[in-house]
């Protein structure tokens, strides 16, 4: 009894396994290629920044810390051009702009004095990422891109605890699937984002505030990172 059961299950299983196996009708057969083709993309972003403290004490034994407050989702568009290498490597080129903050709070390590500061952000960057992408199955095609991403704050301001540079450039790493649907490809994207460089400006010719220089002096390295969600339509 147990044995016809168990071949009847198979009997059952079997149909099932080669429907998911099955080649499905593909949507934009031809999309991937052409030798250059474009798109958009809208995502949210959250915005990091890593220090490096380094112990500094003032005249009057202070000693100050500087941290990360809480995060706050930004906004991020662009638009995409995208030129086929062969068939898994392309060449992306994604101007983008992203709006957000940094929240950041100095402590001072003695009597738990607290100092806020609110950076606010308007990067234009000019990512270039290589893409590299599985083989497409049905209407689904995973991928993975790398590249670096040169870019300009808009907003920066001076006179505050910190002071940091208007250019810098972060390496890129993405996760994304293409969701080719009937009219266009649907492409949701993660991509980790990191700075290699120091933005800290440690000349503070512009404070007019005297007391706000301990702040710069406690600190030895300030870096960006950013963790981007995006949806693209090509």
């Amino acid at each position: 009894m147990t044995k016809k059961l168990l071949y009847i299950l198979l009997l059952l299983l079997l149909p099932l396994s080669a429907m998911a196996q099955e080649r499905k009708v593909q949507n934009k057969p031809y999309i991937d290629y052409r030798r250059l083709h474009y798109g958009f993309f809208v995502g949210t972003h959250v915005q990091d920044i890593e220090f490096v403290n380094n112990g500094f004490v003032t005249d009057n034994g202070e000693e100050w810390y500087a941290d990360v407050a809480n995060y706050s989702p930004g906004f991020s568009v662009g638009v995409l051009a995208d030129l086929r290498l062969n068939s898994y490597f392309s060449l992306r080129l994604l101007p983008t702009m992203h709006f957000g903050q940094n929240n950041l709070v100095f402590r001072e390590q003695g009597s738990g004095e607290r100092s806020k500061q609110q950076i606010r952000t308007t990067y234009i960057a000019v990512p270039l990422h290589v893409k590299c992408a599985a083989e497409r199955f049905n209407n689904y095609r995973p991928y993975v891109t790398v590249g670096v991403s040169p870019m300009v704050n808009l907003t920066v301001k001076k006179q505050q605890q910190l002071l940091v540079r208007r250019f810098d450039t972060m390496i890129e790493v993405g996760f994304g699937c293409d969701f080719y649907l009937p009219f266009f490809k649907l492409i949701p994207e993660l991509k980790f984002s990191f700075s290699p460089l120091n933005v800290l400006q440690k000349e503070r010719n512009d404070l007019l505030d005297a007391n706000y220089i301990k702040f710069t002096q406690s600190v030895d390295r300030v870096s960006s990172k950013m963790i981007t969600l995006s949806l693209y339509f090509e």
